[in-house]
C-alpha cells in the first residue's frame, strides 16, 4: 500500500469521524431545556395538541372488542399450558400439540 492509499484511507476515517461528531453536538445543542417541569421531564405537547387526549379529535377511541382479543388469547394459552404441564406431571412426556393429549380429546 503506497503512501498516498494510506493518507486518503486514513483522511476519509478522520473525515467520517468528524461528521459523526459535528452531528452528535448539533443534537445536543438543539434542546435548550428551558421548559422543563422537573429535571428530566422536559415534554411538552406540540401547539394547538390537548393536555388531555381521551374526548379530543386525537382519541384513538379503541373498540373493547378488538382491545381485548389479546387478553382472550393469553387466557387460551394459558388454558393450553396448563393441560400441557398436567400431562407432563402424569406421564413425564412432553407433548406440545394440545389435540394429541388423551385427556385433552
Amino acid at each position: 500500500m503506497s503512501f498516498i492509499d494510506r493518507s486518503v484511507k486514513y483522511s476519509v476515517i478522520l473525515a467520517g469521524a468528524g461528521a459523526l461528531g459535528l452531528a452528535m453536538v448539533v443534537g445536543a445543542a438543539a434542546y435548550d431545556g428551558t421548559n422543563c417541569k422537573a429535571p428530566g421531564n422536559c415534554w411538552e405537547p406540540k401547539p394547538g395538541y390537548p393536555d388531555k387526549v381521551a374526548g379530543s379529535k386525537y382519541d384513538p377511541k379503541h373498540d373493547p372488542k378488538e382491545v381485548n382479543k389479546q387478553a382472550e388469547s393469553i387466557k387460551g394459552m394459558e388454558a393450553r399450558n396448563a393441560q400441557r404441564v398436567d400431562y407432563f406431571k402424569k406421564t413425564g412426556k412432553f407433548v406440545y400439540d394440545v389435540s394429541k393429549i388423551p385427556s385433552a380429546n
